[in-house]
């Protein structure tokens, strides 16, 4: 269960590594800040959760190696040729930046679970709200320090997805083993997510009329599209 726990985390880390990677590429930030905010899109919901679960330090800080991988995946990403490819390349940075996020998200909402559950494990309302929190709050930070409406309240079918996910492990928890629960869980998370984004799965917006500074933003992320395709 420890091995199975500790590969998936490492896919988790690369993947949420390589979204605040892209994401910090395509705010042209430079080498020091594609590094962090790959940090911060992959530790930043553990540390909320470790400090809701009051565990000091978070666990993050014990594994360096962790920190290693994430580091060493920003720079790989930051490579010129890489960055380049990122850049001129919409479709492709969509898709990279859907799967990433989707496989981050599945496997932290389970890790979540998982750490929350072995400190308490009959509090649901907890369990869920730690594996929720420990998926997405690394996203949230990200969207905010790049100056972007975090993803979770706007865009398809995100944080819900990873709540799902959490229901459906803890229900399986019950009467199956762990890791069994989790790899369920994870596909759940996962599979709504990028069914979410193939069929433009949404929850209700409210009408654009009453917020016309979405409109505007959509309008300035066009102008960045189109600036960074001019390099």
């Amino acid at each position: 269960m420890e091995t199975f726990q500790t590969i998936i985390e490492i896919i988790g880390i690369i993947s949420f590594s390589v979204s605040g990677a892209v994401t910090a590429i395509r705010k042209n930030m430079d080498a020091f800040g594609v590094v962090i905010l790959a940090l911060i899109t992959t530790f930043g919901g553990g540390i909320m959760r470790d400090l809701i679960l009051d565990v000091t330090p978070p666990a993050i800080f014990n594994q360096p190696v962790y920190i290693i991988i994430s580091i060493v995946t920003a720079i790989v990403v930051f490579f010129p040729f890489i960055r380049k490819f990122f850049c001129l390349n919409r479709k492709v940075y969509d898709i990279i930046m859907l799967v990433s996020d989707s496989l981050g998200l599945a496997v932290f909402a389970m890790v979540g679970l998982r750490t929350a559950e072995a400190l308490y494990p009959q509090n649901y309302t907890l369990l869920i709200l730690v594996g929720s929190i420990s998926s997405v709050g690394g996203s949230v930070l990200r969207d905010i320090i790049i100056g972007r409406t975090p993803y979770i309240f706007v865009k398809h079918f995100y944080a819900c997805a990873a709540i799902v996910g959490v229901i459906v492990s803890m229900i399986l928890w019950t009467f199956w083993t762990p890791l069994g629960s989790m790899i369920v869980g994870a596909v759940v998370v996962f599979t709504l997510r990028i069914l979410a984004a193939i069929f433009k799965w949404s929850l209700p917006h409210a009408h654009d009329a009453f917020f016309p500074d979405e409109k505007t933003e959509k309008k300035d992320d066009a102008a960045e599209n189109k600036e960074l395709l001019s390099k």
